[in-house]
């Protein structure tokens, strides 16, 4: 499994980990994979003591971290919460009622507005400047053209930038803003996601950005998807959704248990979340949202972000304590191996399978080429 990417970056398998949860990071890099932690839940104060704690574990061994950098937001000097119509409060709020989910605590006031900053292009400035302190081998924007000045920090400290891609008109604008690395991500995958298969737009992505190096990233969950993407012409993988059922994830207990009993019809492209296309398990939240004829309809990011964080930390404990209601509304984003989802494993074994299976894979190939012994 060498390519240039594993010898440029250090690593023994062009297996990337894309996860909020710092033991997986940890867990992937340890084995030879390359973890990457999402920052978007912290603040920079928290993303500090998280990247510290990932030095201690590792040995050297390099990790990136990615950065959600959404579009301006302009404030106009209010709080952002107060910029969340009245139509979409109550909804939640009727919503949330219906469901016999008690209101969040902080969903409107001063935790709002905490979290609404850190999904602001200042916001993730300051996160790309605390993750820079730390030994990093990779930081990634995942929405949009990295910022310049996310470009020129990055520059100089040695670090490459990653950005992920739905389109290769996506893939164009990116390499031109300074993308070192990208991630051809498909529509199965889960979070933000455009509309071309993964099979489709990975080699219109690697024949269209010549020398920069392409990891594929959507539907990968074993080795013969990951045989299949190197085939295809990415030097390595992105997966996110595989490590949401290991034994290290953060994943709410009641959501692993729908994880795992999910097939693959049961995603969604939806706005409910974020307020941007992002897949997910489909669920009450989605349902609601985007079916319901009292639904207001989805807010853009990051305000949508910001009413849904503040409901799911209220349906979340209450789903836990199996409350019904609670139960239908939680999910998370997955992509379509949700499917392939079955049992629960340790980050490691994931590694370690991804790389058998690939290994069996590229063997099965080899065979199909050799002539027949006869002939």
């Amino acid at each position: 499994m060498r390519t240039a990417l594993t010898e440029r970056l250090g690593i023994e398998f062009p297996i990337f980990a894309f996860s909020h949860c710092r033991d997986v990071v940890a867990a992937v890099t340890n084995a030879g994979g390359f973890g990457v932690l999402g920052a978007v839940a912290y603040s920079p104060e928290q993303l500090d003591a998280e990247l510290s704690w990932i030095d201690a574990q590792v040995g050297g061994r390099p990790y990136g971290v990615d950065v959600l950098v959404p579009g301006k937001l302009d404030a106009r000097g209010t709080r952002v919460a107060d910029l969340v119509p009245a139509e979409h409060r109550a909804f939640l709020d009727d919503l949330l009622r219906r469901y016999g989910v008690p209101a969040p605590p902080g969903a409107t006031g001063e935790a709002a507005d905490e979290f609404a900053g850190r999904v602001t292009a200042s916001g993730a400035t300051g996160l790309v400047e605390v993750a820079l302190k730390h030994p990093i081998g990779l930081i990634a924007s995942a929405l949009g053209p990295p910022p310049a000045h996310m470009v020129e920090l990055a520059r100089e400290a040695g670090v490459p930038v990653a950005a992920l891609v739905g389109t290769v008109e996506h893939a164009l604008r990116q390499v031109a803003a300074g993308a070192d690395l990208i991630v051809a991500q498909g529509t199965e995958a889960g979070g933000h996601t455009g509309e071309v298969s993964t099979m489709v737009l990975v080699p219109q992505v690697v024949d269209a950005v010549g020398l920069v190096p392409v990891l594929a990233a959507g539907g990968i969950a074993d080795g013969r998807q990951v045989a299949a993407a190197l085939a295809l012409g990415a030097q390595g993988v992105w997966c996110g959704s595989v490590w949401l059922t290991t034994e290290e994830a953060e994943t709410p207990p009641v959501v692993k248990r729908k994880l795992l009993a999910a097939s693959s019809l049961d995603t969604v492209r939806s706005r409910s979340r974020t307020g941007k296309p992002a897949r997910q398990l489909r669920s009450a939240w989605t349902e609601e949202w985007d079916r319901s004829p009292a639904s207001p309809g989805p807010l853009g990011m990051p305000l949508q972000l910001l009413l849904a964080e503040g409901a799911m930390r209220a349906v979340n404990p209450a789903a836990e304590r199996g409350e019904p209601g609670a139960v239908d509304l939680a999910g998370y984003y997955v992509g379509q191996v949700v499917g392939q989802l079955d049992r629960v494993r340790p980050a490691r074994d994931v590694v370690y399978d991804l790389v058998r299976g690939y290994g069996e894979a590229v063997d099965r190939l080899t065979g199909l080429a050799e002539p027949d012994a006869a002939g």
